[in-house]
């Protein structure tokens, strides 16, 4: 059962709690409120601000569980505190560990200083869960995607357009590395787990995966060094650095180019680009 006003109290609390350099806002000159404006959570949160409000005010109808995951998403809330405001929105927490979709503060803190560098949080199944603007108009917007198509190594097998962002001469590579990685999830995880339905389907429908899933590789490693043949801006040769959060199985992805190479001016160009296209 719903708690409305145990709910109301703790979402304001955590809003005015919330400074916008911690969320990757902008400050401004004449800022008096204490905390996040209810504007800027309901942006954050993907809703609309009288939603919102509303529910601050104990009001309103009672919210989803998907409305809840994208508000404790939205507030950079912890485990904790996310599967506290499920409890008084009446619903059931989802699920810790590498199956949910829930990003650490940490992380996303990490994340929110980055708007000026193409970076990704992804599953360990290839799922973005969250591009700054600059990943998202080199790797694709992953917001359209849903089902399995989240997951790139499930594309990379099922959509033919999935490897033409790959050099030729990478993707006989690039589909071992995700075949073997695939199998040591599985492993990981066991029979009943969310990779090894992924890796099913695969074998179900794409010819190539079941062939090299037959091989049993395991070990496989991607190239040091990404080369995305971008659309727009051409070849790219990017550095990945990756930070991981062993409790969620999330992984930061920060991609990166020298200073001073073609691939710097092409990142730079892509970045007023890229902002285009997305709008």
């Amino acid at each position: 059962m719903i708690d409305r006003s145990e709910m109301a109290v703790f979402l304001r609390q955590r809003r005015e709690s919330l400074q916008p350099e911690d969320v990757g806002l902008p400050r401004g000159q004449r800022r008096r409120t204490q905390g996040l404006r209810r504007e800027e959570v309901a942006e954050l949160c993907h809703m609309s601000t009288d939603y919102y409000a509303r529910l601050e005010r104990g009001s309103g109808p009672a919210p989803s569980a998907q409305m809840i995951a994208s508000i404790a998403q939205g507030l950079h809330l912890s485990l904790h505190e996310r599967d506290h405001v499920f409890r008084l929105a009446g619903h059931s927490p989802p699920p810790r560990g590498a199956s949910s979709d829930h990003i650490s503060p940490g992380l996303l803190r990490i994340m929110d200083r980055l708007h000026d560098t193409p970076a990704e949080i992804v599953s360990e199944l290839g799922e973005t869960l969250r591009q700054t603007p600059l990943g998202a108009a080199l790797t694709g917007d992953a917001s359209l995607r849903s089902g399995l198509d989240r997951s790139l190594g499930y594309r990379w097998f099922t959509d033919p357009a999935a490897q033409l962002s790959y050099p030729p001469e990478e993707r006989a590579v690039l589909s071992r590395v995700y075949t073997s990685g695939l199998r040591e999830i599985v492993t990981l995880r066991g029979p009943d787990s969310k990779a090894a339905h992924l890796s099913a389907e695969l074998r179900m429908v794409s010819e190539e995966f079941r062939a090299l899933w037959d091989k049993r590789e395991v070990g496989v490693h991607p190239p040091e060094s990404k080369r995305f043949l971008h659309p727009t801006v051409g070849m790219l040769h990017l550095h990945c650095q990756t930070l991981l959060d062993p409790e969620q199985a999330h992984r930061l992805l920060v991609y990166t180019a020298i200073p001073g190479s073609e691939s710097y001016a092409k990142l730079e160009l892509l970045s007023v680009v890229g902002a285009q296209l997305l709008s």
